[in-house]
């Protein structure tokens, strides 16, 4: 794939994070850059090979944009804004008597995005990916690490699409037309894998977490899981049943959490109690 090559003195700063900056265009707004920080070359390159494949299955996502270069060497990616958009956190937070329609909208997403069948050639198993992370994970001990691998291994084959990094910041809507976001980490395999972490962000995460990530109280993003399960899972089957079931795979995260702040996560590692007793 071949970088267009593109002058930043057409952009404006708009923002920054971990792996780079976002620009705006001048002479035009609704266009945004993504742009990596100086020697990450193959993070782009892969994002957007990545972005066409998921986009091709007929995933709603919106249209992966161009592969760019600057003058100084950095790697990017351009695309349209989704003018009007909202996400399903920002949107029950703004209007959290309507909690019960947005929970059931998202579930409704996911539910499509779960019967979707993939090419296993084409992306990473939601398996492989655990035991890479379990493989890298320093805070579990020998013996901690082969009941997790076990209990990874006893999960159910599945060749559906996953997103990756499921929560409801990472769907949005405009009018009638819904969309998932930041699908960086799309794979396959077991639904359970995508449901924990729907779960973390509902019912695991802390007070202030919840607020700063997904603008509202904990309170009301647990009631969001609460009007989401009946959903995804069907109403006749018990809360207390459904969270027995998905509260592991949202433990399973503390592989994630734990390698990026470098630090053991005792608040999450709680949902694993039933794998490591």
């Amino acid at each position: 794939m071949e970088a267009l090559p593109i002058s930043l003195n057409d952009y404006v700063l708009s923002g920054g994070g971990f792996n780079g900056e976002s620009y705006d265009l001048k002479s035009d707004p609704s266009v945004m850059l993504k742009l990596y920080f100086p020697g990450k070359i193959q993070q782009p390159l892969d994002e957007m090979k990545l972005a066409r494949k998921v986009y091709d299955l007929g995933i709603p996502t919106p249209e992966p944009g161009e592969y760019v270069v600057t003058e100084d060497g950095r790697y990017g990616i351009r695309f349209r804004r989704i003018l009007g958009k909202k996400s399903y956190s920002r949107a029950t937070g703004d209007e959290p008597e309507k909690v019960a329609q947005f929970a059931a909208e998202f579930a409704q997403m996911c539910r499509q995005l779960h019967a979707t069948h993939v090419d296993t050639t084409q992306f990473e198993n939601a398996k492989d990916r655990n035991y890479r992370l379990l493989a890298e994970n320093p805070f579990f001990s020998t013996a901690e690490k082969d009941k997790l691998a076990r209990f990874i291994a006893d999960t159910p084959d599945a060749d559906t699409a996953l997103h990756g990094d499921l929560q409801y910041s990472n769907a949005i809507f405009v009018g009638d037309k819904r969309y998932f976001i930041d699908l960086g980490d799309f794979c396959y395999g077991n639904p359970l894998f995508d449901l924990g972490q729907v779960y973390l962000c509902c019912y695991l995460s802390d007070e202030t977490f919840i607020r700063e990530t997904f603008h509202m109280p904990k309170a009301l993003a647990m009631r969001f899981w609460d009007c989401f399960a009946p959903v995804y899972f069907g109403a006749g089957i018990p809360l207390k049943e459904i969270e027995e079931q998905v509260r592991p795979y949202a433990g399973l995260k503390t592989l994630l959490i734990e390698r990026d702040t470098r630090c053991p996560m005792p608040e999450f590692r709680e949902a694993l109690k039933t794998i490591l007793q």
